[in-house]
């Protein structure tokens, strides 16, 4: 093996790490899925539910709506994620919510014996549960990434503990060393046969796409966009589609559909976004399962290489980032080497820096189209031979040290950017 396909292991297992199915909004869902571990552990429906989470994620988690319920934030998410949820389910831990599990959800709430705060910890992504019944109590705490259980503990007593740099601490799954140029190179070489599992990805955010078309959730962007086109506001275009489909997938997502998206790095929108303008173009340019694969592979690989520089949950919209991994996957199929790529993300990177996220809510679907319209045009000045070039802000003469140089800001002064952003938001709610 050469030293760039010693490699290709590292990648397959990242990519079948950080893309994989997950049902609503992944921080909702994160403390659902600890609800639902710790409810495992008591002999009935708690009586009385704690949760305290990091700030980042009750950022994320206070304006979405949680699948099935039809309402918004964490408290119906701890609530129903006891009372229904499948505790082996991870990021579907949601996927078979029963109307009577909702209904004790919401009778619980209105009971005011749910209460949600903020933990003190060092931890960007935090989620702790205590349930509470007759005298029992059990305690559990996810820590570092969405599913990443690091403590189960039942009346003082610690049935699991995770360990520093287990899987339950989620250490980063890209290898040392590894390089813009070494995914793109994987992506087009590696046996088909090890990377068609991507497809999946396709089918999942596509179907969400369809939901999301039909006007019912969120902002309804998508279903706005094919309005305007149907009357003549807007041309029915390749840019349009993606924008228009990618939105769509974003507002059922956001809106409390009950299909999963196919998330990236742990969120959904991610791996929409990493998704749906790849699958648009394909179907454009009429490539087949093979093209699609190697196109989506690239994609997603991108988008976790350069998150992976990121915090977990940070000032930084990763929509982004990912969108970065879009216009690799679409410039791949639209017959671009690895220059075109580069010149594709630098640009990006030129155009899209320092857009924040304030918070998981419908408006995310709007970050979507925003990211998804940059990526394609950035693809089409990349084919057109056109940059933005070393000279200009931060973006340098190569790819991943233009990477290296957002991520530098969104790890530097974007922390106090994130730290403004929630002193906001929960002043807003208190």
């Amino acid at each position: 093996m050469t030293p760039q396909t010693l490699l290709w292991p590292a990648f397959l297992k990242a990519l079948k790490h950080e893309v994989v199915p997950a049902l609503g909004c992944t921080e909702p869902v994160s403390l659902a899925l600890a609800s639902a571990i710790a409810a495992r552990h008591l002999d009935g429906p708690p009586e009385r539910i704690e949760a305290r989470v990091s700030a980042n994620l009750m950022k994320n988690g206070m304006g979405v709506t949680v699948p099935g319920t039809g309402m918004l934030g964490l408290p119906i998410a701890a609530a129903v994620g006891a009372l229904g949820g499948d505790p082996d389910g991870g990021l579907e831990v949601l996927r078979q919510l029963s109307p009577d599990a909702v209904a004790a959800g919401k009778r619980m709430l209105a009971e005011k014996r749910v209460d949600v705060g903020i933990a003190a910890v060092p931890h960007i992504l935090y989620a702790e549960v205590r349930l509470f019944r007759n005298d029992d109590r059990v305690r559990v705490c996810i820590a570092d990434s969405h599913t990443g259980v690091v403590l189960v503990e039942k009346n003082g007593e610690i049935l699991f503990k995770a360990e520093p740099g287990s899987d339950g601490c989620a250490p980063d799954p890209m290898p040392d060393g590894a390089t813009a140029a070494d995914i793109f190179d994987f992506a087009v070489a590696a046996p088909f046969g090890e990377i068609a599992f991507i497809l999946e990805a396709a089918r999942l955010n596509a179907r969400l796409a369809e939901e999301g078309m039909r006007g019912g959730y969120g902002l309804h962007i998508g279903a706005t966009l094919r309005r305007n086109v149907d009357s003549g506001l807007l041309s029915d275009d390749l840019q349009t589609r993606v924008v228009m489909r990618s939105a769509a997938c974003s507002d059922a997502r956001m809106g409390g559909a009950t299909l999963p998206a196919m998330s990236n790095s742990g969120s959904g929108n991610q791996g929409i976004v990493a998704t749906l303008p790849v699958v648009v173009v394909a179907e454009h340019v009429g490539a087949g399962d093979e093209a699609l694969a190697r196109a989506l592979a690239l994609s997603h690989l991108m988008a976790i290489y350069i998150h992976g520089k990121l915090p977990r949950l940070s000032a930084l919209c990763a929509v982004t980032t990912a969108a970065m991994g879009a216009a690799s996957g679409m410039a791949r199929l639209l017959g671009g080497d690895f220059k075109t790529v580069s010149m594709a993300i630098c640009s990006m990177i030129g155009d899209l820096a320092g857009m924040i996220c304030d918070g998981a809510s419908n408006s995310c679907a709007m970050k979507v189209s925003t990211s998804a319209s940059s990526a394609y045009k950035a693809v089409l000045m990349a084919l057109d031979d056109a940059r933005v070039t070393g000279q200009e802000g931060i973006v340098a003469d190569g790819v991943d040290q233009s990477i290296t140089n957002l991520c530098a800001l969104a790890n530097g002064s974007m922390a106090h950017t994130d730290r403004q952003i929630i002193e906001i938001i929960m002043a807003k709610h208190c």
